[in-house]
């Protein structure tokens, strides 16, 4: 049994490295037409270069999972805004979808909170489908977009789950199907459960993105020795691609919810033995506060374990 690691958007050990520079639309009314454009142009490239950066720093240590930050364009989904963040950039956009294909980097992008389909509003909707283009955009811009992942949770309940979730499949209709097919459902922490969040992946066809610090924060009826087996099963429609997990530990006992920089080889390990037992090959994204430096602990943490052998600078195997 393997198991790869990635993490998310930002090396912390890279100095200066953020991609998610930005600019705010207060800011960008206060320029004239010229200083606009000039300005989103500067902060995007400056993202796109940092991206790069990352990638580069994922190769030199075999960190072959990657989660691109959300914030690469500025503005890019703001009704006053909607610029073309493609034509200006089409060089970079491909070098790093060259970077991807080239060394089969497994990449991928999480929306906010804010992009759900279980709102009544119909302006909600709208707006999650114009942020999953947005999302969509970049990895066609890369030329990746087949083989990549858009994540995001159901949503909110609204005081009442069964027609929130009947909202859900509603709305979802309006999502362009070429999207929806890389889109991956999460369970969450407070809300959705990972049953919940079954329920509506097996009926639309989508994979479940098991969280499993969410999981344990939000517990659902059925033991998880019963409900992995039909998490990986979503995955079938994604022949491709092993399944897919967040791994996280709590802050303290009190922040249950909240995540430690670091991830603790305790709290995961129930986990990893019954991904053992099961015997499924799995990709771990790592949701610590710090990021790479997390990932390289854990797997250096973990590979001091009995049947435990490091493969890669960020994978292991486990006997």
């Amino acid at each position: 049994m393997k198991i790869r690691f990635g993490y998310v958007s930002h090396a912390i050990t890279l100095w200066d490295a953020s991609p998610a520079k930005t600019l705010t639309f207060t800011r960008y009314q206060q320029m004239n037409e010229q200083e606009r454009t000039e300005k989103l142009l500067e902060v995007t490239k400056q993202n796109l270069n940092h991206t790069r950066r990352m990638l580069y720093y994922n190769l030199a240590h075999e960190i072959e999972l990657y989660r691109f930050s959300s914030s690469i364009v500025p503005l890019a989904t703001h009704p006053e805004v909607l610029w073309d963040y493609k034509t200006p950039f089409v060089a970079e956009w491909q070098e790093l979808g060259e970077l991807v294909r080239k060394n089969n980097l497994r990449v991928s992008f999480h929306p906010n909170q804010f992009t759900l389909f279980t709102s009544p509003q119909k302006k909600i909707t709208e707006n999650a489908v114009g942020d999953m283009k947005y999302h969509y955009g970049m990895l066609e811009a890369m030329g990746i977009e087949q083989d990549s992942l858009i994540n995001i949770h159901v949503g909110g309940a609204y005081g009442d789950k069964e027609k929130a979730v009947a909202r859900f499949h509603k709305n979802l209709t309006a999502l362009p199907a070429p999207i929806k097919k890389i889109m991956t459902l999460e369970n969450d922490d407070k809300t959705y459960t990972t049953e919940e969040t079954l329920a509506v992946c097996e009926k639309e066809g989508v994979p479940l993105l098991f969280d499993y610090h969410h999981h344990m924060a939000n517990l659902s009826e059925a033991p998880l020795e019963e409900l992995l087996p039909r998490v990986f099963a979503t995955w079938a429609v994604r022949p491709n691609l092993v399944p897919k997990i967040h791994i996280s530990s709590p802050k303290t006992e009190k922040e249950f919810r909240s995540h430690a920089d670091f991830v603790d080889p305790e709290f995961i390990m129930p986990l990893i033995i019954l991904l053992k037992e099961i015997g499924q090959d799995v990709d771990f994204m790592i949701e610590a506060k710090a990021k790479d430096q997390a990932l390289l602990k854990l797997v250096a943490d973990l590979s001091k374990t009995r049947g435990i052998t490091r493969l890669t600078g960020a994978s292991i195997t486990i006997k």
